[in-house]
């Protein structure tokens, strides 16, 4: 196994994920990912795909990811680490699938409409 790269997306956040065999080491933009993300729930959605796999710890992965917020960028990698784990057994995709990580979630943000001030709320209506 050389190494497996995997794309993950969520809203606008891109995350391209290359997983090779090693220590656990994990990377996202050339810094640890705990302290990438320091909050524990998004640690946890990381670590997700690894924990349902029984492999935290054998392999090490290295992440560039752009665009979006925190939270996106945390489920677009999730999503290209399970996709990487994919690759490399196919075992892997029933626990996965019922889990429900190896959907691209589709939801994005509704555009604004002209002549309004966001994409649903209105100004305020006068009668008179």
């Amino acid at each position: 196994m050389e190494v497996v790269n995997a794309l993950g997306r969520r809203k606008t956040s891109v995350a391209r994920v290359y997983l090779t065999k090693g220590s656990g080491k994990m990377t996202i933009n050339k810094r640890d990912y705990k302290e990438f993300f320091p909050v524990a729930i998004l640690q946890g959605k990381v670590e997700q795909p690894f924990n349902l796999t029984d492999t935290l710890g054998q392999y090490d992965i290295k992440v560039n990811v752009a665009g979006g917020g925190i939270n996106g960028q945390a489920e677009a990698i999730r999503l290209g680490i399970s996709r990487a784990l994919v690759e490399v057994s196919a075992d892997f995709k029933t626990l996965l699938k019922a889990e429900g990580l190896m959907t691209r979630d589709p939801r994005m943000v509704e555009r604004k409409k002209p002549g309004q001030p966001k994409a649903r709320k209105k100004f305020q209506f006068s009668k008179r």
